[in-house]
């Protein structure tokens, strides 16, 4: 690295990483499941349904999953070569420009921090499903939740990966339990012996029409879709945000991100394709849901338990809402997660208060955890305003954030290519190497970036003016520009060459971690390896004993 590198770096020194590093292969694995699946996609699904029908709502999750597996290449590559807290965040100031980490941490803390609220708003909301409100008020199970979410955020980090592991794996058991459930019934077995295959796709079709008729009318419809998908679909930067934490960072992101193209593939891909299956788009229980915004408490929204009340099926539904009330606070756990270590990120280079920058003896980054905390308070408007639209406000608000985040990870990664390629280093010799880059780096940029103004776009369409709608869709792609240009023009950064770009602050400490490293196992590997040992098929070993003849004398 030249010397004009080393003169490049921020007249603010750094603050020392004093996370400990904790989370172990399960951790992180399940951590990314955590952020991944939420609520959208058991109950808030039904939406895409029933203004795009089921074809178009397959399609859109089909194709915006490729999206995001860009995305996934381009920050599997970044993290694997450098798993330091807050990797993209602090990536996009150090490949890019210092004014655009700036602008890039605060979207990424805003939209994190706004999901919280969001998450513990849906908790208290299923629990209605059992009519709980009539017992004891909402906003006690809302600062239960709150508590919860203290209790596990502010101690050791361990903690955090095997809460966030447990209820993960509920995520898991849920998704895949509705995917055979959708397939044996589709089969005729049920209780009404209905073989329904993929009758709803011929009656009432395939394709739905969403405000204008024919083929204008059913392109809406997939773009309502495809919006959908974009709040729904996540996934690769919540594994990103662990990497300063984990263990062995090098060996275990690799396997983390490759992950990612199977839980998109599972949960993503076959739910879209399940939900049409079950549940014709023209269903008066969908049209009221989520047309004529009828209130529907709990999974009663859902088009799965819609479908198990269509075929008399009675305890599934008590125990799909149970599981997806795990969902919720699951998601609402990792959004408190990655919304701490991005302000971590942000102040361990000067851009946020050094208050930011204290750990507790856990290692835990305590005053980034209780801002959080405090953000989740917000979660009590609904008791004043209405569910509903709290949940409009914060969907419109964090829709356009997660896509700026997704469009800055693969520009930043374009940045990064060049600068390896610049700088002469061979990225074969990567921890990982994403598939098809820079290419896949440039489509996800184009689909991320474009839908960030797309998405709010019914606000525009005759008849449908609405101030709040308008302002909550457009008020990030507005605002993160302009944090970017204010800190450009104060702190006078410049953008950064490919040839001067750091690629080499960092890299020491992380290969004399892996050089030192050596794996122990925790309680719950020691467990499984004892469990598992006891069904291990020992072979017999032969032992030849030599046979001494006695000579005759």
């Amino acid at each position: 690295m030249s010397s004009e590198v080393s003169t490049m770096k921020s007249e603010v020194k750094d603050a020392p990483d004093s996370t400990h590093r904790r989370l172990k292969e399960r951790h992180v694995q399940l951590i990314g499941i955590g952020g991944t699946i939420g609520t959208a996609l058991f109950v808030a699904i039904g939406r895409g349904l029933a203004l795009g029908g089921p074809a178009n709502l397959f399609l859109g999750f089909t194709i915006w999953c490729s999206v995001i597996l860009c995305v996934n290449n381009c920050l599997a590559e970044m993290v694997s070569y450098l798993p330091i807290s807050s990797p993209f965040i602090r990536f996009a100031g150090r490949f890019v420009d210092e004014a655009f980490g700036v602008a890039v941490g605060y979207n990424f803390f805003i939209f994190e921090a706004i999901m919280v609220p969001f998450e513990i708003i849906a908790g208290a909301v299923i629990l209605e499903f059992w009519n709980v409100g009539q017992y004891v008020n909402t906003a006690v199970f809302m600062a239960i939740i709150i508590v919860g979410y203290a209790l596990i955020n502010l101690f050791a980090v361990k903690w955090y990966g095997e809460a966030e592991f447990w209820m993960a794996l509920g995520k898991v058991v849920l998704i895949v339990g509705l995917l055979i459930f959708t397939f044996l019934t589709m089969l005729g077995l049920n209780p009404l012996h209905d073989r329904f295959g993929f009758r709803y796709w011929e009656n009432p079709g395939a394709f739905a029409e969403f405000y204008y008729t024919g083929t204008l009318g059913r392109f809406m419809g997939f773009l309502i879709c495809f919006i959908q998908a974009c709040f729904t679909i996540a996934g690769p930067d919540y594994v990103s945000m662990a990497a300063g934490e984990t263990e062995n960072p090098r060996k275990i992101l690799p396997k983390a991100f490759n992950a990612v193209f199977y839980r998109l593939a599972c949960f993503f891909v076959l739910g879209s394709l399940a939900v049409g299956v079950l549940v014709p788009h023209n269903s008066p229980e969908l049209i009221d849901i989520f047309i004529h915004n009828k209130p529907a408490a709990g999974a009663a929204g859902s088009p799965y338990v819609l479908a198990m009340q269509r075929l008399q099926i009675g305890v599934l539904p008590h125990i799909v809402n149970a599981l997806i009330f795990t969902s919720a606070l699951s998601a609402g756990n990792s959004y408190v997660f990655c919304a701490s270590r991005s302000l971590f990120g942000l102040a361990l280079e000067g851009k946020a208060p050094k208050l930011f920058t204290r750990t507790n003896r856990f290692g835990v980054p305590v005053y980034c955890v209780l801002l959080v905390l405090l953000v989740s308070l917000l979660c009590f408007l609904q008791l004043s305003t209405g569910t509903a639209t709290v949940f409009n406000w914060f969907i419109g608000l964090v829709t356009a954030s997660q896509l700026l985040n997704y469009a800055v990870c693969s520009f930043t990664y374009i940045m990064f290519y060049r600068a390896l390629k610049a700088q002469g280093i061979d990225r074969r010799t990567l921890p990982f190497r994403g598939l098809g880059q820079p290419y896949t780096g440039y489509y996800a940029l184009f689909f991320t970036f474009t839908m960030t103004w797309v998405g709010g776009f019914t606000v525009f369409l005759p008849g449908n003016w609405d101030v709040p709608t308008f302002f909550f869709s457009y008020t990030m792609p507005v605002l993160i520009p302009a944090i970017f240009v204010v800190w450009k023009i104060v702190k006078k950064t410049r953008w950064m060459r490919a040839d001067e770009v750091d690629l080499v602050d960092g890299l020491e400490e992380i290969e004399a971690h892996e050089a030192g490293y050596k794996e122990v196992p925790g309680w719950f590997e020691e467990r499984w390896q004892r469990w598992s040992g006891k069904f291990t098929i020992r072979r017999r070993t032969v032992v030849d004993v030599p046979v001494v003849v006695e000579k005759e004398i």
